[in-house]
């Protein structure tokens, strides 16, 4: 059964949603004051699932007896936090992990985008560079040409990933599939949104390099911070020549590798917007046509895609599968019965490790975004 927040909750969970969002764009914010605008998203998050869960408790406990999207592993495993016996760490089942991948691609259309890929402990992965050229000859005649690949193995123990999960202690009545989709959705909705930020805005501290943040081979890199890009022009979507113009530069840009060598990049080009600036966007490239309907379309089968880790008037363009986007290994969970004891509540800690970086420097760019009559000018 697919949980889901309390409708009067849902404002107040995005509202600190957002808040977090902000903090982790100001460079002046201190990690206390991030990791506080955190700790509200996620109260906020779990007081919505238990009001939703208080309001109808027996739809929810007739689902937890029927649930047929649990494995015998898992039976046990949420019956042990039932009891509180996880005084030890312990990994959630791989089907829990698989599950909570799948929901954070699905409800975070970002991730599925840059290609997040669920790897073990050890990030481990090949990054191949091909060239040569093919050859058409004659067939079964010998093979005129050779494609030649060089490849470099990179291996990285990955930032070490965080959740808090709180589970309220009188929900322990109506089972491990109950147990399940409440302690599920906190750690997916927690690790989606710090992926998010991290992939788009990381500087590489203890934590991925973002797509905003330069990475050619020669970069300088003080306190194991990557520096932010500089915008390599501006976006006005003024008129249909101009747009083309504007999108075709992005592509161009694209279409170099960092070596200087040449990459196809049609429809593997994606930018991230704020979703306040996506509908000013949007407004300037709907037209209506002959046959009296809206059409809103870009050139190159470019695609737009919101988030709330792009500030306010600039835009990231990136080539698909050219940023490595890795969630390392199972998810260690375990239990602080103590710590909410005076609240009724039982504290889990839910420790993953994710990587993240471009390819090259090419692989992303910043720009500049200015329309005329934008929202908030």
């Amino acid at each position: 059964m697919v949980m889901k927040l309390n409708k009067n909750y849902v404002d107040v969970y995005n509202e600190k949603r957002e808040a977090f969002f902000a903090l982790g764009q100001n460079q002046e914010a201190t990690n206390e004051e991030k990791e506080q605008a955190f700790a509200e998203m996620m109260e906020a998050l779990r007081t919505g699932m238990e009001q939703d869960f208080k309001q109808d408790l027996d739809s929810f406990a007739a689902a937890s007896r029927v649930d047929r999207q649990i494995t015998n592993e898992e039976v046990k495993f949420f019956n042990e936090i039932n009891k509180d016996s996880l005084k030890e760490p312990k990994l959630l089942p791989q089907t829990t992990v698989d599950e909570i991948f799948e929901d954070m691609v699905t409800a975070h259309p970002i991730l599925s985008e840059i290609g997040l890929k669920n790897n073990g402990l050890r990030v481990k992965f090949i990054r191949s560079e091909t060239s040569g050229v093919a050859v058409w000859g004659k067939i079964f005649g010998e093979i005129k040409g050779q494609l030649e690949a060089s490849f470099s193995e990179e291996e990285t123990i990955s930032s070490k990933l965080t959740a808090f999960v709180v589970v309220p202690k009188d929900t322990e009545k109506y089972g491990p599939a109950w147990i399940k989709r409440f302690v599920m959705t906190q750690i997916t909705e927690a690790f989606a949104t710090a992926l998010e930020l991290a992939f788009v805005t990381g500087d590489g501290n203890d934590k991925p390099v973002g797509l905003n943040r330069q990475v050619q081979q020669d970069v300088s890199i003080s306190g194991g911070v990557y520096p932010e890009k500089e915008p390599t022009g501006t976006l006005t979507f003024a008129d249909p020549k101009t747009t083309v113009k504007e999108i075709t530069a992005i592509y161009k840009h694209h279409s170099i590798k960092e070596n200087g060598k040449p990459l196809n990049v049609a429809g593997k080009v994606a930018l991230l917007v704020n979703p306040t600036d996506a509908w000013d966007v949007r407004t300037q490239y709907t037209h209506l046509n002959a046959n009296g309907l809206y059409i809103t379309a870009l050139p190159y089968n470019l695609s737009i895609i919101e988030s709330l880790a792009v500030p306010a008037g600039k835009v990231i363009s990136f080539v698909k599968g050219r940023y490595d986007a890795r969630v390392a290994g199972g998810v260690d969970i375990q239990t602080y019965a103590e710590t909410l004891a005076l609240e009724d509540l039982t504290l889990y800690i839910a420790k993953s490790f994710g990587y993240g970086k471009a390819k090259d420097d090419k692989a992303a760019a910043v720009w500049t975004l200015k329309i005329d009559g934008q929202s908030g000018e």
